[in-house]
């Protein structure tokens, strides 16, 4: 159980800004071995970034005049808070991926784009246009119940940080690997480490379902694998592998179609 919590900690250091500080990191501590088993709880992140999230729009959702003006206060609030507690980790992989492929159709000319830590017009139209969608479909879920769009953001946090283990399992890192933060994490995924993700994974789903047994969560988690098809076919035919930008990216994509799932399975609203 000490190692399972080291790791965990580890996780939630390196993909949050929550502190783990002082003598708590002492005891965590740091190696790129350590960094790798972590892997196996980046969906165990997605249930503290997820149901914090999830806590903070219920209570928006309880808290704000009703109304479709309240339901996108909330909505965007709720975030921020997100964002603010990852600090923008997954965002900023999306923008970076998006303008290395949008900036050149060379592999090495791409990946030297990538790591220019300004952001260029196609990162910032990706963002954007993301960050939109998001917002929008948890909404437009809002309104069809409060409790669905709340029990959704906490399942897509965790099954859209599931969905990038595929793709450390499947592909070969590439990129600086000198310099880069996510190489520890792909050298390899053992099967112990793929095994317990999908555990932090089933745990979620069965608590949504056990939630909201009513709703369309197969066709959610469908929505998730489409997108981590579309970015792991994308970074296999422009980069023959991935970095760590291309990790966020499946994470931000896999999010935004969870809840086009969800949204395309419920009933017209009136």
């Amino acid at each position: 159980m000490s190692i399972f919590f080291r790791h965990f900690l580890l996780a939630l250091q390196f993909f949050t800004r929550i502190p783990v500080t002082g003598r708590l990191a002492g005891w965590v501590g740091y190696s790129p071995t350590m960094l790798r088993a972590s892997a196996a709880h980046f969906p165990g992140v997605g249930w503290v970034v997820g149901g914090l999230s999830a806590l903070v729009l219920w209570a928006l959702l309880a808290l704000l005049p009703p109304g479709l003006a309240g339901l996108w206060v909330a909505v965007v609030l709720s975030t921020v808070f997100s964002v603010m507690l990852t600090g923008a980790f997954h965002e900023d992989g999306l923008a970076d991926l998006a303008d290395g492929l949008g900036g050149s159709a060379q592999r090495e000319r791409a990946l030297e784009i990538m790591k220019d830590s300004r952001i260029g017009s196609y990162g910032a139209i990706a963002l954007v246009l993301v960050l939109l969608a998001k917002i929008g479909l948890l909404v437009l879920l809002a309104q069809g119940g409060g409790r669905l769009a709340v029990v959704a953001l906490f399942a897509a946090h965790v099954t859209s940080r599931t969905m990038p283990l595929f793709v450390i399992r499947t592909l070969p890192h590439v990129g600086d690997t000198a310099q880069s933060k996510s190489k520890p994490l792909a050298d390899r995924l053992s099967d112990r480490s793929l095994f317990a993700g999908l555990l932090w994974w089933l745990l979620a789903m069965v608590l949504a379902w056990w939630w909201l047994p009513g709703a369309p969560w197969a066709q959610a988690v469908l929505g998730a694998l489409l997108g981590l098809a579309w970015v792991w076919r994308l970074l296999r035919r422009r980069l023959q592998g991935f970095t760590g930008d291309g990790l966020g990216a499946t994470q931000q994509v896999s999010e935004v179609l969870f809840y086009l799932g969800i949204a395309l399975s419920l009933p017209v609203l009136s």
